[in-house]
């Protein structure tokens, strides 16, 4: 499997010259490089190991002032050669260097003692030993110091042998299906266009494939590659790649962008991370800290908002957030470095916990839940996720990088997730994902909402689904509302009468005293027939007026046993069904009707005659033309 091998440690220890004994690739390209005798950019070689093995190698600048470019090479390397001069022994950027290494996880890797040809044997037996003491608290703690002389070539065979057992022992963990390569230099070559170069951290890339510059979205085609100076068809993760883009201009391109297939990153300006405030530092980090953030090849200003304290001490971890100038593309499990202003040196660093972070209240129950995401249970951290995402919930693919997990295990984890109720597909179209905890307090929700509905208004037989969408939930995605609904009916909890929803217990109930004016009214107009009673008529006895009547008569309505005509003109609905009746069979025989003709066919006089004509009107039976009526055509 490709491996990415990094230098790193303090200036003019001999990285570049050590790299080149190796190699025979000088790093040092640019004119002021060679001008200045100092790495200034980051520089590319591979090492050919035999039997076909070649490791591709990352040389970082030393100077304190490129420790942001050495920040961007470092990552994505598998290991690294901690080069240190025997003439000179640790010195600060040698101790930066290796604390960044720590901060990216960069767990393996030997020392380089280098410049042994300027010291006799007495003062490397004594370097030796200060370099072992001081590594070994480290994840180099006992990995190989060989010394070397780039000059005389003096143990550059053993520094070879040491990396081919570290590379044969080391398996790296790449994920195969999410294609990533943070870009770290692009330039134009004459008759090709713009290349960009870069690690290649994850999945794998084809000539002619489509694929997108994040964060800004940018859209383009893969038209040629080259891997370690060879051309290729198809590159895989662990390689130092370029890419030659169609369409793009070299200042569409900027170092930190991140190369991906469309629609597989999601930036944000806020991001939900865990970090660690490195031991060595002498103050503490304090809540909405401005930082230099370096995250993949890229470095912006953010700021640090702390959940759960009001400053992180020396040695302590905890979640928080970070929020950036502008949004970042990155996966679940990144690394990060934070950088301080003065003094210009990294102090903490840790990684990304949610790369489309959640907006929080500082000390509410929500960073607990923020903190379920440091599980080392991929299954916790699915379900926090989907928690935290909201009602919104999350698609199949955004699951993909907060979680980081492969797409197989990921359908995995949530078969296992959906069988204990944890993670609900609300939306299948688009593979939406919703917390199961969070479904399930809004079906709660839902249950209380109907059952306040009855009590305000037990007289009315339920909620409309369109009332439902627009008052309850009006902040649910529509997909996530019917699945609620969708689930009561289900379960039998709510019943569906048309498109009215009500509890499975709810009846439309009246009080003694309403139920006697119900019966009252109901007879009243029944008896009334084609001929119905004015209302006041029929309200007086009962010592009522419009408003108190009101609930009874829209109850009535509801029920299909009475007609508002017109104002206070109500029909019961058997004469009116009458009416209706002798009207169409008018039609059948005659093409038009005029008032006479209709008040011929009843017997009603002028005071219904106009109303109800009037209300065949409104209800589209009829249409008036001119003085007389037609039947309205129906498709």
């Amino acid at each position: 499997m490709p491996v990415i091998m990094g230098t790193a440690g303090h200036i003019d220890h001999g990285k570049t010259t050590l790299v080149k004994a190796l190699t025979g690739i000088d790093c040092d390209r640019l004119s002021e490089e060679k001008k200045r005798g100092i790495t200034i950019e980051l520089g590319f070689a591979f090492l050919d190991l035999g039997e076909g093995d070649r490791v591709g190698i990352v040389d970082v600048p030393g100077h304190e002032k490129f420790v942001k470019n050495m920040v961007a090479g470092a990552t994505g390397v598998d290991f690294v050669v901690l080069v240190i001069a025997a003439d000179e022994g640790i010195m600060p950027q040698t101790r930066e260097h290796l604390e960044i290494c720590q901060l990216l996880g960069v767990e393996t890797g030997l020392v380089a003692l280098t410049k042994t040809d300027m010291v006799d044997e007495e003062w490397l037996e004594m370097v030796e030993e200060e370099v072992a003491a001081y590594l070994e608290p480290t994840f180099l703690g006992g990995a190989p110091i060989v010394p070397v002389s780039a000059h005389t070539g003096a143990g550059l065979d053993t520094l070879k042998t040491e990396i081919s057992k570290l590379i044969s022992a080391f398996k790296p963990k790449r994920r195969s299906d999410l294609f990533r390569l943070p870009v770290d230099r692009v330039f134009s070559m004459k008759g090709h266009g713009t290349v960009v170069t870069g690690t290649m951290i994850s999945g794998s890339i084809s000539v002619g494939d489509e694929v997108t510059l994040y964060p800004g979205g940018t859209g383009t085609k893969v038209r040629g590659l080259q891997s370690h100076g060879e051309t290729v068809e198809t590159a895989q993760a662990g390689r130092r790649t370029a890419v030659n883009l169609h369409g793009l201009e070299v200042d569409d391109v900027r170092r930190g962008d991140v190369l991906a297939r469309p629609g597989t990153l999601f930036p944000s300006d806020l991001w939900d991370i865990e970090l660690t405030v490195l031991e060595s530092s002498h103050i503490p980090l304090k809540h909405r800290r401005e930082i230099h953030f370096h995250h993949g090849s890229r470095e912006v200003l953010a700021r640090i908002h702390l959940l759960d304290r009001d400053e992180l001490k020396p040695g302590e971890t905890a979640v928080c957030q970070a929020r950036f100038t502008e949004p970042l593309a990155g996966v679940y499990g990144d690394r990060i470095v934070l950088r301080s202003f003065s003094p210009l040196r990294a102090f903490a660093g840790g990684r990304v916990l949610g790369p489309s972070g959640h907006r929080v209240k500082r000390f509410s129950d929500k960073v607990a839940e923020i903190g379920k995401l440091s599980s080392d249970d991929p299954g916790e951290v699915a379900a926090a996720q989907l928690e935290l995402a909201g009602p919104a919930g999350l698609t199949f693919g955004e699951l993909l990088t907060m979680t980081n997990l492969e797409s197989k295990a990921l359908e995995k984890t949530l078969g296992v997730l959906g069988g204990q109720q944890r993670a609900v597909l609300f939306d299948k179209e688009a593979r939406r994902y919703a917390g199961g905890e969070l479904v399930g307090s809004l079906t709660e929700s839902l249950l209380g909402f109907l059952e306040a509905f009855h009590k305000a208004d037990s007289m009315k037989p339920g909620v409309q689904r369109g009332e439902l969408a627009s008052s309850w939930g009006r902040e649910l995605p529509s997909k996530l509302l019917h699945f609620i609904v969708e689930r009561l009916l289900k379960q039998g909890d709510v019943v569906a009468e048309q498109e009215v929803l009500r509890l499975k217990d709810h009846k439309v109930s009246l009080a003694s005293d309403q139920a006697k004016v119900r019966e009252a009214l109901l007879t009243a107009y029944a008896q009334g027939g084609a001929t119905p009673p004015n209302l006041k008529d029929v309200l007086e006895p009962l010592g009522l007026d419009f408003k108190q009547a009101a609930p009874v008569l829209k109850l009535l309505q509801e029920q299909g046993e009475l007609v508002r005509v017109k104002d206070d003109l109500y029909y019961h609905c058997p004469a009116l069904n009458e009416i209706k009746s002798k009207v169409l069979g008018f039609f059948a025989e005659n093409q038009e009707m005029s008032a006479p003709d209709f008040k011929g066919l009843t017997g009603l006089s002028r005071k219904y005659l106009i109303p109800v004509l009037e209300y065949f009107d409104k209800e589209k039976i009829t249409v008036r033309v001119g003085d007389v009526r037609h039947l309205r055509k129906r498709s």
